[in-house]
Parts: structure tokens; sequence; C-alpha cells
């Protein structure tokens, strides 16, 4: 227990040791995000398992053949061993010819496969969404803390220069106290902000298949996503068609109409082809009790069943299958209506983000006009250095209200594509 306990310490040690630093673009993330996040790769695993029970479905059409012996010394009248009269060497192969119910457990089954790799498609959809959101929230947040280090250093020149003026007599005590007020709310600020974008590279290097202890840093420059419908009335068309949900719905929806025939199939007949080999010896006495001996003996034929009395059983479960199709329609109708209006949300987001970026910008671009204006003053002597800071400080936080328009502007940009259908062709 002590090894162990040492080992895991040791191997902690290493991981924090071996902490990584990357930086990726958008592309770059999601494309690792698709090979490597446990999601997606559990998403894989389970349609690895459909695809083997498919084989496992298919397997009563395969002709299968066992070989061995029911060797055994016989004294009176020759029995049977397993069913079988008692041999040196015995072979049997069996196959099913017709045998509805099992036809459409194979069919379903190769349904659920299909609605297994729908699934994964829809899990890869849903992890380029996130590492999309946590890309753009990780690049917002590493810049608002770059904007925010620089009003720390505005706000100190501003402090420094009131300093000065209270020592001349120009500036009383309070502005002081107000200037080192200003400052250390920055600080803090600006102390959040760091703490925001480490959690987020950390999140962003989780979602791509890295550990808690590597950080992601974004590009210096984001690229806007493209690609978007034209028209709301073309989103909702495009969400509706290439939604990964309702496909895996639908997809399910056959699966359980293949598995309610083949419960009702219980009562139809069933043929297999069966052949049988064995080599007879004479001291299993054969030769005393049968009027003909023959060593070698086979037979090939036809093995007809047809149900009677079936029980209650597959009525029941038709019923279940019944009650489950019900279900998936009823689910397959909510989806259809909640992706209709979440498109229409998304796609009138989109429009209200990008009227919310232009009036930041514009007001950036007044706040940059009232910079100019005041440095022109304090070179004719009619502005104070100040008042110069704290102009600049104003444009920074214009930035930072820029920035979230444009944040807020991709974050609804990347919800209207994978609505839409089109967020993978547009990352990558």
């Amino acid at each position: 227990m002590r090894l162990l306990l040492l080992s895991a310490l040791s191997l902690g040690a290493c991981g924090a040791l071996y902490a990584e630093t990357r930086t990726l673009t958008l592309k770059q993330a999601v494309d690792l995000a698709l090979e490597q996040n446990p999601d997606i790769v559990l998403a894989r695993l389970e349609e690895v398992k459909a695809n083997q029970a498919v084989r496992a479905a298919r397997d009563p059409f395969v002709p299968k053949v066992y070989v061995g012996s029911g060797m055994a010394y016989t004294y009176g009248f020759p029995m049977s061993i397993d069913g079988s009269a008692p041999s040196i060497v015995q072979a049997r192969a069996v196959a099913s010819i017709y045998d509805k119910t099992k036809s459409l457990k194979l069919a379903e089954e190769r349904e659920n496969a299909r609605t297994a790799k729908l699934g994964a498609e829809g899990k890869r959809e849903e992890v380029a969404e996130r590492v999309a959101i946590a890309y753009l929230d990780s690049d917002r947040a590493a810049r608002l803390a770059r904007v925010a280090s620089k009003q720390v250093d505005a706000l100190t020149q501003v402090l420094q220069s009131i300093k000065v003026r209270v020592v001349e007599g120009r500036a009383i005590k309070l502005d002081e106290m107000r200037a080192e007020l200003d400052r250390e709310r920055a600080r803090e600020r600006a102390r959040l902000l760091e703490s925001d974008a480490r959690f987020a590279q950390t999140q962003l290097s989780l979602l791509i298949g890295g550990s808690a202890e590597d950080r992601v840093e974004t590009t210096v420059e984001v690229a806007p996503l493209t690609g978007l419908p034209e028209s709301e009335a073309a989103a909702v068309t495009q969400a509706l068609e290439s939604s990964s949900e309702l496909k895996r719905l639908q997809s399910s929806l056959l699966a359980q109409g293949f598995s309610l025939q083949s419960e009702r199939a219980a009562r139809l007949p069933r043929i297999e082809l069966v052949a049988q080999y064995g080599l007879f010896a004479k001291f299993n006495n054969f030769d005393q009790y049968f009027n003909r001996f023959q060593r070698n003996n086979a037979q090939l034929g036809l093995s007809f069943q047809l149900p009677v009395l079936a029980g209650t059983a597959p009525s029941a479960a038709a019923a279940t299958a019944q009650a489950e199709s019900s279900r998936i329609r009823t689910e397959l109708g909510r989806v259809r209506n909640q992706t209709s209006y979440e498109t229409q949300r998304a796609y009138q987001a989109v429009t209200n983000a990008e009227r919310a970026r232009e009036l930041a910008r514009m007001e950036l671009e007044l706040q940059r006009e009232q910079v100019v204006v005041t440095l022109a003053r304090q070179e004719n002597g009619r502005a104070t250095l100040a008042e110069v800071e704290q102009a600049r400080f104003t444009e920074s936080e214009r930035w930072i209200s820029y920035y979230d328009a444009q944040h807020q502007l991709e974050r609804a940009k990347v919800a209207l594509l994978r609505w839409s259908g089109g967020l993978l062709v547009a990352l990558r």
C-alpha cells in the first residue's frame, strides 16, 4: 500500500513537472478534440459495440460446423450420448434458412448500429461547439486581462500626477485617495481576469484531451466564423435537414419498428438446414441390434418448427415495443419543434449581436477621437496629464466593451452554425 501511494505521488509530481502550455488555432483545437476528447472516444466505443451486435445477430444465418467425438464402450443396446449415437468421430452443421424473428432482429441491430453512428456524429458536433465556445472564452479572457493590465498602468500614472498636484497644493488629499482606490479596483479586476484566463485555458486543454495541468493559449487573432445561413427560413430548413438528433431519433424509431415486427413474428414457422456425420464402431454393438452395420453415416435435411403455443412473452414484448415507438414519435415531434425554435432564436441573436457590436465600435471610435482631442489640449497647456490618462482609461473601457460585443457575436454565430448543421465545416 505504501509503495502504491508513493507511486501515485511520484506520478502526480511528474505530471505537474511536465505541464505543457501550447498555442493553438481554433481549427487545431477542434481537430485535436475530434480525435482525443473523452466523450468522442466513448461514442466511438458505443459505435463499435453496436457493430459487433450486428455480427452477433447475423450469427444464426452463418453455417456452423461442430466436430467432436462421442466415443464410448457400449454394453447392450447402443444408446445416445448428448442426443447422438455413440461414434468415434462426429460432425454436425446447422444454419437457419428461414427465421423471420431472427431476420428482423438482424435488421433491428443494423438500424441500432446506424443510430449509434448518428449519435457519434452528434457528439462530434457537440464537442466542436464546446471547444469553439471555450476557445472564444479563453481568447476574450486573455484580451481583457491585457487591457486591464494597461488600465492599471494608466491609473498608476494618474495617481502619480495627482500626488504631485497635492504636494504643490493644486489638489486635495481626497483626490489622491479616490485615484488610489481606482487603481486598486483596476488591480483586482486584472487579477480576476488573469484567473479567468488561466482556468479557460485549462478547460480548453481538457476538451482537447489534455490534462488539468496543461494550458492551451489562443492565437493573437481569431478569424471570424463564416458560412452563416442567408435567412432565418434557410437556417430553419438546414437545421431540420441536418439535425443529427432528428436523424438519430428517426433511426431509433425504425429500429423499434423492426423490434415490434420481430416480436409479432414469433408465431411464424422456422426452418433450419441440418447436416450430420458419424463414424461408428462395432464395439458399440450396432451390428448386433441393427440389421445392417455401416461405418460411415451421414444425413442432410431440414428442420421445421411451428410454434403453436408461444406463451405471453412475445405479445408483452410487442406491446413494450409499441409503447417505445410511441415515446420516440413524441420525442421526435418535440425535438423538431425545439430545433426550429432554437434556430430562429439563434439567428435573431446573431442579428442583435451584430448591432451591439456596431454600437460598441462607434463608441470606441468616439472615445479614441476624444483621446486625440485631449492630447491636443495637453500640448496647448489646457489639459493635465491626469485628464489624458483618464481619457485613455475610458478608451480601454470602450475596448473592453467592444471585445465583449465581438465575443458575444462569435458565440451567437457558433450557436447558429451548430443548430443549422454547418459548424464543423466552418471550424475545419
